[in-house]
Protein backbone atom coordinates (compact mmCIF):
# COMPACT_ATOMS: atom_id res chain seq x y z
CA UNK A 1 0.00 0.00 0.00
CA UNK A 2 3.02 2.28 0.56
CA UNK A 3 3.50 1.91 -3.22
CA UNK A 4 7.24 1.60 -2.62
CA UNK A 5 7.51 5.39 -2.39
CA UNK A 6 9.26 5.95 0.94
CA UNK A 7 12.17 3.79 2.05
CA UNK A 8 14.57 3.51 4.92
CA UNK A 9 18.18 4.47 4.23
CA UNK A 10 21.75 4.44 5.44
CA UNK A 11 22.36 8.01 6.56
CA UNK A 12 25.59 9.76 7.46
CA UNK A 13 26.13 12.43 10.11
CA UNK A 14 29.15 14.50 11.16
CA UNK A 15 31.63 12.61 13.33
CA UNK A 16 31.78 13.52 17.04
CA UNK A 17 34.77 15.83 16.52
CA UNK A 18 32.78 17.96 14.01
CA UNK A 19 30.77 20.82 15.50
CA UNK A 20 27.17 20.52 14.30
CA UNK A 21 26.68 24.27 14.75
CA UNK A 22 29.06 24.95 11.88
CA UNK A 23 28.24 21.81 9.91
CA UNK A 24 24.53 22.50 9.30
CA UNK A 25 23.60 25.29 6.89
CA UNK A 26 20.39 26.53 5.32
CA UNK A 27 18.99 25.41 1.95
CA UNK A 28 20.94 26.54 -1.11
CA UNK A 29 17.97 28.30 -2.73
CA UNK A 30 17.52 30.83 0.07
CA UNK A 31 18.83 34.41 0.30
CA UNK A 32 19.63 34.42 -3.42
CA UNK A 33 19.46 38.22 -3.56
CA UNK A 34 21.18 38.67 -0.19
CA UNK A 35 24.79 37.52 -0.60
CA UNK A 36 25.62 39.07 2.78
CA UNK A 37 23.81 36.13 4.42
CA UNK A 38 26.18 33.69 2.75
CA UNK A 39 29.19 35.84 3.61
CA UNK A 40 28.11 35.72 7.25
CA UNK A 41 27.77 31.93 7.03
CA UNK A 42 31.25 31.70 5.48
CA UNK A 43 32.68 33.78 8.31
CA UNK A 44 31.02 31.59 10.96
CA UNK A 45 32.24 28.36 9.37
CA UNK A 46 35.81 29.46 8.70
CA UNK A 47 37.96 26.39 8.08
CA UNK A 48 35.65 23.99 9.95
CA UNK A 49 34.05 21.06 8.09
CA UNK A 50 30.62 22.16 6.92
CA UNK A 51 27.77 21.23 4.62
CA UNK A 52 28.31 24.74 3.27
CA UNK A 53 31.36 23.35 1.43
CA UNK A 54 29.43 20.59 -0.36
CA UNK A 55 26.50 22.63 -1.68
CA UNK A 56 26.19 25.38 -4.28
CA UNK A 57 24.24 28.36 -2.89
CA UNK A 58 22.22 29.83 -5.72
CA UNK A 59 23.58 33.25 -4.80
CA UNK A 60 26.85 31.93 -6.31
CA UNK A 61 25.41 30.48 -9.53
CA UNK A 62 27.46 32.88 -11.70
CA UNK A 63 30.64 31.22 -10.40
CA UNK A 64 29.27 27.66 -10.53
CA UNK A 65 31.89 26.42 -13.01
CA UNK A 66 34.72 27.25 -10.61
CA UNK A 67 32.93 26.07 -7.46
CA UNK A 68 31.62 22.66 -8.54
CA UNK A 69 35.02 20.89 -8.83
CA UNK A 70 35.89 22.10 -5.33
CA UNK A 71 32.53 20.81 -4.05
CA UNK A 72 33.19 17.34 -5.47
CA UNK A 73 36.73 17.31 -4.11
CA UNK A 74 35.51 18.29 -0.65
CA UNK A 75 32.92 15.52 -0.66
CA UNK A 76 35.59 12.94 -1.37
CA UNK A 77 37.90 14.42 1.26
CA UNK A 78 35.19 14.40 3.92
CA UNK A 79 34.56 10.71 3.27
CA UNK A 80 38.27 9.85 3.23
CA UNK A 81 39.00 11.76 6.44
CA UNK A 82 36.02 10.42 8.37
CA UNK A 83 34.30 13.79 8.68
CA UNK A 84 31.04 11.91 8.11
CA UNK A 85 30.16 8.60 9.68
CA UNK A 86 27.33 6.11 9.29
CA UNK A 87 24.77 7.03 11.94
CA UNK A 88 21.61 5.23 10.78
CA UNK A 89 21.46 1.91 8.97
CA UNK A 90 18.21 0.84 7.32
CA UNK A 91 16.19 3.42 9.19
CA UNK A 92 14.90 6.97 9.39
CA UNK A 93 15.77 10.08 11.35
CA UNK A 94 13.00 11.79 13.30
CA UNK A 95 13.70 15.53 13.13
CA UNK A 96 12.31 18.10 15.56
CA UNK A 97 12.94 21.73 14.60
CA UNK A 98 12.19 24.54 17.03
CA UNK A 99 11.70 28.02 15.59
CA UNK A 100 9.51 31.00 16.44
CA UNK A 101 6.75 29.22 14.46
CA UNK A 102 6.75 26.30 16.90
CA UNK A 103 8.08 22.73 16.76
CA UNK A 104 7.95 21.09 13.34
CA UNK A 105 8.35 17.34 12.89
CA UNK A 106 9.99 15.54 9.99
CA UNK A 107 11.06 12.06 9.01
CA UNK A 108 14.23 11.75 6.93
CA UNK A 109 14.46 8.82 4.54
CA UNK A 110 14.65 8.27 0.79
CA UNK A 111 12.04 8.37 -1.93
CA UNK A 112 11.98 6.08 -4.95
CA UNK A 113 12.36 8.34 -7.98
CA UNK A 114 10.44 5.83 -10.09
CA UNK A 115 7.36 6.96 -8.12
CA UNK A 116 7.92 10.65 -8.99
CA UNK A 117 7.36 12.64 -12.17
CA UNK A 118 7.56 16.43 -12.26
CA UNK A 119 6.14 16.88 -15.76
CA UNK A 120 2.78 18.57 -16.34
CA UNK A 121 -0.16 16.19 -16.11
CA UNK A 122 1.70 13.70 -13.94
CA UNK A 123 -0.39 11.23 -11.93
CA UNK A 124 2.57 9.84 -10.01
CA UNK A 125 2.27 9.05 -6.28
CA UNK A 126 4.96 11.67 -5.55
CA UNK A 127 3.79 14.88 -7.17
CA UNK A 128 5.41 18.24 -7.89
CA UNK A 129 3.43 21.19 -6.52
CA UNK A 130 4.85 23.87 -8.81
CA UNK A 131 5.88 24.20 -12.42
CA UNK A 132 9.47 23.21 -13.09
CA UNK A 133 11.79 25.75 -14.70
CA UNK A 134 13.83 23.51 -16.95
CA UNK A 135 16.83 25.85 -17.15
CA UNK A 136 17.25 25.66 -13.37
CA UNK A 137 18.11 21.95 -13.59
CA UNK A 138 21.50 22.02 -15.43
CA UNK A 139 23.55 23.80 -12.73
CA UNK A 140 22.09 21.54 -10.05
CA UNK A 141 22.70 18.52 -12.29
CA UNK A 142 26.34 19.55 -12.65
CA UNK A 143 26.67 19.33 -8.85
CA UNK A 144 24.94 15.95 -8.62
CA UNK A 145 26.82 14.43 -11.54
CA UNK A 146 30.08 13.15 -10.08
CA UNK A 147 29.04 13.86 -6.48
CA UNK A 148 30.06 11.33 -3.85
CA UNK A 149 27.49 12.62 -1.38
CA UNK A 150 23.89 13.76 -1.33
CA UNK A 151 22.50 16.33 1.06
CA UNK A 152 18.91 17.46 0.77
CA UNK A 153 16.48 20.24 1.54
CA UNK A 154 13.55 18.46 -0.16
CA UNK A 155 10.41 18.43 2.00
CA UNK A 156 7.55 16.08 1.11
CA UNK A 157 4.10 16.72 2.53
CA UNK A 158 1.52 14.21 3.67
CA UNK A 159 -2.12 15.13 4.28
CA UNK A 160 -2.59 13.69 7.77
CA UNK A 161 -5.15 15.78 9.69
CA UNK A 162 -5.51 13.09 12.39
CA UNK A 163 -1.72 13.25 12.93
CA UNK A 164 -1.18 9.49 12.83
CA UNK A 165 2.26 9.12 11.18
CA UNK A 166 4.85 11.50 12.64
CA UNK A 167 3.25 12.63 15.85
CA UNK A 168 3.11 9.20 17.57
CA UNK A 169 6.86 8.85 16.94
CA UNK A 170 7.52 12.26 18.45
CA UNK A 171 5.45 11.36 21.52
CA UNK A 172 7.97 8.65 22.37
CA UNK A 173 11.08 10.41 21.09
CA UNK A 174 12.72 10.14 24.53
CA UNK A 175 12.86 6.37 23.97
CA UNK A 176 14.62 6.70 20.62
CA UNK A 177 18.42 7.03 20.31
CA UNK A 178 19.32 10.73 20.17
CA UNK A 179 21.64 11.64 17.29
CA UNK A 180 22.03 15.40 17.73
CA UNK A 181 20.59 18.42 19.54
CA UNK A 182 22.05 21.87 18.87
CA UNK A 183 21.30 25.48 17.87
CA UNK A 184 21.37 26.26 14.16
CA UNK A 185 23.45 29.13 12.82
CA UNK A 186 22.11 32.57 11.95
CA UNK A 187 18.78 32.35 13.72
CA UNK A 188 17.69 28.99 12.38
CA UNK A 189 16.31 27.72 15.69
CA UNK A 190 17.23 24.42 17.31
CA UNK A 191 17.50 21.00 15.62
CA UNK A 192 17.09 17.64 17.35
CA UNK A 193 17.35 14.26 15.66
CA UNK A 194 16.52 10.73 16.83
CA UNK A 195 17.24 7.44 15.07
CA UNK A 196 14.25 5.34 14.00
CA UNK A 197 15.80 1.93 13.42
CA UNK A 198 13.99 -0.56 15.66
CA UNK A 199 11.96 -2.90 13.41
CA UNK A 200 8.76 -2.18 15.35
CA UNK A 201 9.19 1.58 14.88
CA UNK A 202 10.04 1.30 11.18
CA UNK A 203 7.10 -1.00 10.50
CA UNK A 204 4.91 1.32 12.54
CA UNK A 205 5.73 4.14 10.11
CA UNK A 206 4.83 2.02 7.10
CA UNK A 207 1.63 0.74 8.74
CA UNK A 208 0.56 4.31 9.57
CA UNK A 209 1.20 5.38 5.97
CA UNK A 210 -0.76 2.39 4.65
CA UNK A 211 -3.71 3.32 6.87
CA UNK A 212 -3.47 6.94 5.73
CA UNK A 213 -3.59 5.96 2.05
CA UNK A 214 -6.60 3.75 2.69
CA UNK A 215 -8.49 6.74 4.08
CA UNK A 216 -7.67 8.93 1.09
CA UNK A 217 -9.02 8.62 -2.43
CA UNK A 218 -6.59 11.07 -4.06
CA UNK A 219 -3.75 9.73 -6.13
CA UNK A 220 -1.19 11.97 -4.41
CA UNK A 221 0.73 10.23 -1.66
CA UNK A 222 3.47 12.82 -1.18
CA UNK A 223 3.45 16.42 -2.46
CA UNK A 224 6.74 18.28 -2.83
CA UNK A 225 6.49 21.18 -0.41
CA UNK A 226 10.04 22.43 -0.83
CA UNK A 227 12.93 21.57 -3.12
CA UNK A 228 10.87 20.97 -6.27
CA UNK A 229 13.84 21.71 -8.52
CA UNK A 230 16.29 19.70 -6.44
CA UNK A 231 14.05 16.64 -6.67
CA UNK A 232 13.57 17.24 -10.40
CA UNK A 233 17.36 17.30 -10.72
CA UNK A 234 17.66 13.98 -8.88
CA UNK A 235 15.08 12.52 -11.27
CA UNK A 236 16.95 13.83 -14.32
CA UNK A 237 20.19 12.34 -13.00
CA UNK A 238 18.53 8.98 -12.39
CA UNK A 239 17.04 8.95 -15.89
CA UNK A 240 20.54 9.43 -17.31
CA UNK A 241 22.08 6.80 -15.02
CA UNK A 242 19.56 4.02 -15.54
CA UNK A 243 20.06 3.96 -19.29
CA UNK A 244 23.46 2.37 -18.68
CA UNK A 245 22.56 -0.04 -15.87
CA UNK A 246 21.97 -3.75 -15.94
CA UNK A 247 18.58 -5.08 -14.91
CA UNK A 248 20.05 -6.28 -11.64
CA UNK A 249 21.42 -2.86 -10.72
CA UNK A 250 18.24 -0.91 -11.46
CA UNK A 251 16.64 -1.63 -8.08
CA UNK A 252 19.67 -0.95 -5.91
CA UNK A 253 21.60 1.86 -7.54
CA UNK A 254 21.90 4.82 -5.09
CA UNK A 255 20.87 7.32 -7.78
CA UNK A 256 17.42 5.73 -7.97
CA UNK A 257 16.63 7.25 -4.58
CA UNK A 258 16.65 10.80 -3.25
CA UNK A 259 16.92 11.86 0.37
CA UNK A 260 13.86 13.74 1.65
CA UNK A 261 12.21 14.90 4.84
CA UNK A 262 8.52 14.04 5.21
CA UNK A 263 6.31 16.55 7.04
CA UNK A 264 2.61 16.75 7.85
CA UNK A 265 0.93 19.69 6.13
CA UNK A 266 -1.39 20.03 9.15
CA UNK A 267 1.41 20.75 11.60
CA UNK A 268 0.67 24.05 13.40
CA UNK A 269 4.36 24.95 13.06
CA UNK A 270 4.21 24.65 9.28
CA UNK A 271 3.35 28.14 8.06
CA UNK A 272 2.85 28.90 4.40
CA UNK A 273 4.40 32.19 3.30
CA UNK A 274 4.09 33.82 -0.11
CA UNK A 275 7.12 34.10 -2.38
CA UNK A 276 7.34 37.65 -3.67
CA UNK A 277 8.65 38.78 -7.05
CA UNK A 278 11.28 41.52 -7.33
CA UNK A 279 11.98 42.97 -10.76
CA UNK A 280 15.32 44.67 -11.38
CA UNK A 281 16.12 47.13 -14.14
CA UNK A 282 12.90 49.05 -14.74
CA UNK A 283 11.09 52.04 -13.26
CA UNK A 284 7.86 51.35 -11.38
CA UNK A 285 6.09 54.45 -12.71
CA UNK A 286 6.68 53.17 -16.24
CA UNK A 287 5.75 49.57 -15.38
CA UNK A 288 2.29 50.23 -13.93
CA UNK A 289 0.76 51.50 -17.21
CA UNK A 290 2.11 48.42 -18.97
CA UNK A 291 0.51 46.18 -16.34
CA UNK A 292 -2.78 47.99 -16.88
CA UNK A 293 -2.52 47.50 -20.66
CA UNK A 294 -1.74 43.79 -20.19
CA UNK A 295 -4.75 43.37 -17.89
CA UNK A 296 -7.09 45.09 -20.33
CA UNK A 297 -5.81 42.98 -23.22
CA UNK A 298 -6.50 39.81 -21.23
CA UNK A 299 -9.98 40.69 -20.00
CA UNK A 300 -8.97 41.75 -16.50
CA UNK A 301 -9.84 44.81 -14.45
CA UNK A 302 -7.52 46.57 -12.00
CA UNK A 303 -8.95 48.54 -9.09
CA UNK A 304 -8.22 49.53 -5.51
CA UNK A 305 -11.11 47.52 -4.07
CA UNK A 306 -11.31 44.46 -1.84
CA UNK A 307 -12.69 41.99 -4.39
CA UNK A 308 -10.43 39.97 -6.66
CA UNK A 309 -6.79 38.99 -6.37
CA UNK A 310 -4.84 41.48 -4.28
CA UNK A 311 -1.28 42.42 -5.20
CA UNK A 312 0.81 45.17 -3.62
CA UNK A 313 3.42 46.83 -5.82
CA UNK A 314 6.27 48.64 -4.05
CA UNK A 315 9.04 50.72 -5.59
CA UNK A 316 11.27 53.59 -4.41
CA UNK A 317 9.10 54.65 -1.50
CA UNK A 318 5.80 54.24 -3.37
CA UNK A 319 3.14 51.59 -2.79
CA UNK A 320 0.05 50.61 -4.77
CA UNK A 321 -2.35 47.80 -3.87
CA UNK A 322 -4.39 46.45 -6.77
CA UNK A 323 -7.37 44.15 -6.89
CA UNK A 324 -7.30 42.06 -10.07
CA UNK A 325 -10.65 40.75 -11.31
CA UNK A 326 -11.34 38.51 -14.28
CA UNK A 327 -8.06 36.57 -14.39
CA UNK A 328 -8.05 33.10 -15.89
CA UNK A 329 -5.56 32.09 -13.20
CA UNK A 330 -7.15 31.00 -9.91
CA UNK A 331 -4.31 32.43 -7.79
CA UNK A 332 -2.79 35.91 -7.73
CA UNK A 333 0.67 34.44 -8.11
CA UNK A 334 -0.34 32.87 -11.43
CA UNK A 335 -1.70 36.16 -12.72
CA UNK A 336 1.43 38.09 -11.76
CA UNK A 337 3.77 35.43 -13.10
CA UNK A 338 1.96 35.27 -16.43
CA UNK A 339 2.30 39.04 -16.80
CA UNK A 340 5.98 39.02 -15.86
CA UNK A 341 6.78 36.13 -18.22
CA UNK A 342 5.20 37.94 -21.15
CA UNK A 343 6.55 41.37 -20.21
CA UNK A 344 10.14 40.22 -19.59
CA UNK A 345 10.27 38.47 -22.96
CA UNK A 346 9.99 41.96 -24.46
CA UNK A 347 12.43 43.48 -21.95
CA UNK A 348 15.46 41.13 -21.94
CA UNK A 349 17.69 43.49 -19.96
CA UNK A 350 15.55 43.15 -16.84
CA UNK A 351 15.96 40.37 -14.25
CA UNK A 352 13.59 38.76 -11.78
CA UNK A 353 14.22 37.25 -8.37
CA UNK A 354 11.94 35.23 -6.10
CA UNK A 355 12.23 36.58 -2.58
CA UNK A 356 11.17 34.94 0.69
CA UNK A 357 9.95 37.44 3.26
CA UNK A 358 8.09 40.71 2.79
CA UNK A 359 10.71 42.71 4.67
CA UNK A 360 13.47 41.51 2.34
CA UNK A 361 11.38 42.33 -0.75
CA UNK A 362 10.58 45.79 0.56
CA UNK A 363 14.24 46.46 1.30
CA UNK A 364 15.24 45.53 -2.24
CA UNK A 365 12.48 47.72 -3.66
CA UNK A 366 14.14 50.78 -2.14
CA UNK A 367 16.81 50.56 -4.83
CA UNK A 368 16.39 52.58 -8.04
CA UNK A 369 14.64 50.79 -10.92
CA UNK A 370 13.51 47.95 -8.68
CA UNK A 371 9.87 46.86 -8.31
CA UNK A 372 8.54 44.38 -5.75
CA UNK A 373 5.28 42.48 -6.24
CA UNK A 374 4.04 41.47 -2.79
CA UNK A 375 1.69 38.48 -2.98
CA UNK A 376 -0.85 37.02 -0.53
CA UNK A 377 -0.23 33.76 1.32
CA UNK A 378 -1.88 30.55 0.15
CA UNK A 379 -4.15 28.52 2.44
CA UNK A 380 -2.05 25.42 3.06
CA UNK A 381 -5.13 23.21 3.46
CA UNK A 382 -5.95 23.97 -0.17
CA UNK A 383 -2.58 22.82 -1.54
CA UNK A 384 -3.08 19.11 -2.15
CA UNK A 385 -6.65 19.48 -3.49
CA UNK A 386 -5.41 22.24 -5.82
CA UNK A 387 -2.56 20.09 -7.13
CA UNK A 388 -4.92 17.14 -7.54
CA UNK A 389 -7.40 19.30 -9.51
CA UNK A 390 -5.16 21.77 -11.37
CA UNK A 391 -1.82 19.98 -11.58
CA UNK A 392 1.40 21.79 -10.70
CA UNK A 393 0.85 25.34 -9.50
CA UNK A 394 2.76 28.33 -10.87
CA UNK A 395 6.44 28.21 -9.96
CA UNK A 396 7.36 29.71 -6.61
CA UNK A 397 3.75 29.85 -5.42
CA UNK A 398 4.46 29.44 -1.72
CA UNK A 399 7.21 29.03 0.81
CA UNK A 400 7.01 26.85 3.89
CA UNK A 401 8.17 29.40 6.45
CA UNK A 402 10.56 32.31 6.17
CA UNK A 403 13.99 31.89 4.59
CA UNK A 404 15.80 31.28 7.91
CA UNK A 405 13.22 28.60 8.80
CA UNK A 406 14.01 26.45 5.77
CA UNK A 407 15.50 23.00 6.15
CA UNK A 408 19.17 22.97 7.12
CA UNK A 409 21.49 20.38 5.61
CA UNK A 410 22.42 17.91 8.35
CA UNK A 411 22.18 14.31 7.14
CA UNK A 412 24.08 13.06 4.13
CA UNK A 413 23.97 9.94 1.99
CA UNK A 414 26.58 8.21 -0.14
CA UNK A 415 25.81 8.40 -3.86
CA UNK A 416 28.77 6.42 -5.11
Amino acid sequence: MNQRCLHTATLLLPAPQVAPETWACVACDQFTAQPEYWRNAEALVGDAPSALRIILPEAYLPSAAERIPAIHQTMRRYLAQGVLREAVTDGFVLVQRRTEAGVSLGLVGVIDLEAYDYHAGSQSPVRATEGTIEDRIPPRLAVRRGAALETSHVLLLIDDPAMTVLEPLAARADRLPKLYDFPLMLGGGRLTGHAVTAPADVQGVFAALDALWQRQAEGIRFAVGDGNHSLATAKAYWQACKANLSQGDLATHPARYAMVEVQNIHSPALVFEPIHRVLFGFDGDDLLPELESYAAAHGMNLADGEAGQRVTIVYEGKEVTLSIAGSRHPLAVGTVQAFLDAWMAAHPTTTLDYVHGEAAARTLAQQPNTVAFLLPAMDKAALLPAVQQLGALPRKTFSMGEAHQKRYYMEARALA
